[in-house]
């Protein structure tokens, strides 16, 4: 048994968060629009997940323009009500881009970069990364990293899968070096070194909890829902960090929250993190910058 169950226990380290802040919220948007499986790209397949439609199977035989059109309002729409949101406030965040995704969709790229988000790499495409061979990962990581660092100007330094890594891809992100962090993982409110493959390396765990997925899988049904939600798990954090401060991720997607009916919920959520003191709104890999320098790796 190499799984870790224990991690920090009752005694986690204070992270030290800038400015002696309570907690540390870092807000994700995903931007996958071009890079899902699709019948344009040769994968006799069109990608229904985190649409319209989702969880039930569409069972459209062949091509489905109606899904392919789901996933392009986020790249359309969407994405540009989200980075509207975080601009009126003078908020960044962080985008887990898909390299093709964002070749494909050059005024994104270049509105991310010209306000300042970073980039965590979301792969060379919005593929499971557990079902590809070893070859064929290396191979797409090398891609994906060559891809971003063209069109952004700056090549990723964080990393994370769709869904879930395969039991090669850390190991794989290591050999290709140049990584700070991956976000592979959903088992802790703060950072943590791991040196399983014999080197140390920082894992920033992501969440699919304060994630607006769950529009997609019918457990979020308004904004009201997400609202609550994510408001809750901050106050909740908020309030522990007075002894224990801790990191809250909130997962966005394009193709969800951007759309107006969701986008509110997103917007009040803003609104009321802002209301509070010590709070530390800031990018994953500033999270992760602050980390190695604060909590450098423990020592063999």
């Amino acid at each position: 048994m190499t799984r870790d169950f224990i991690g920090y226990g009752p005694s986690p380290p204070d992270p030290r968060w800038p400015g002696g802040a309570r907690i540390a919220v870092n807000f994700v948007l995903n931007h996958e629009e071009g890079s899902e499986p699709s019948y344009p790209d040769g994968d006799n397949v069109s990608e229904w997940g985190l649409t319209e439609v989702a969880p039930v199977n569409p069972g459209v035989t062949g091509r489905d323009l109606a899904a392919e059109s789901m996933f392009a309002y986020g790249s359309r729409v969407g994405v540009w009500r989200i980075l509207r949101l975080f601009a009126e406030r003078s908020l960044p965040l962080t985008v887990f881009g898909c390299a093709l995704a964002l070749e494909r969709n050059p005024q994104v790229a270049a509105a991310i970069r010209a306000a300042g988000h970073d980039v965590c790499c979301h792969g060379w495409r919005w593929v499971k990364h557990y079902e590809l061979t070893e070859a064929d990962e290396r191979a797409q990581i090398a891609k994906a990293v060559a891809s971003i660092a063209a069109t952004t100007g700056e090549r990723p330094l964080g990393w994370y899968c769709r869904y879930g890594p395969g039991l090669n891809t850390r190991r794989l992100l290591i050999e290709e070096g140049g990584f700070l962090y991956d976000s592979d993982a959903y088992d802790d409110e703060l950072p943590y070194w791991t040196s399983e493959h014999g080197s140390p390396h920082l894992v920033v765990p992501y969440t699919l909890s304060t994630n607006d997925v769950k529009f997609g899988r019918g457990s979020f049904a308004t904004a009201d829902d997400f609202f609550t939600y994510c408001r809750d798990a901050f106050d909740m954090l908020y309030s522990e960090g007075r002894t224990q401060p801790k990191l809250l991720s909130i997962g966005l997607h394009n193709r969800i929250i951007g759309h107006p009916g969701r986008a509110v919920g997103l917007q009040r959520l803003l609104d009321h993190m802002s209301r509070h003191a010590g709070v530390w709104i800031t990018r994953r890999i500033d999270i992760a910058r602050h980390w190695a320098g604060t909590h450098p790796p423990p020592s063999a």
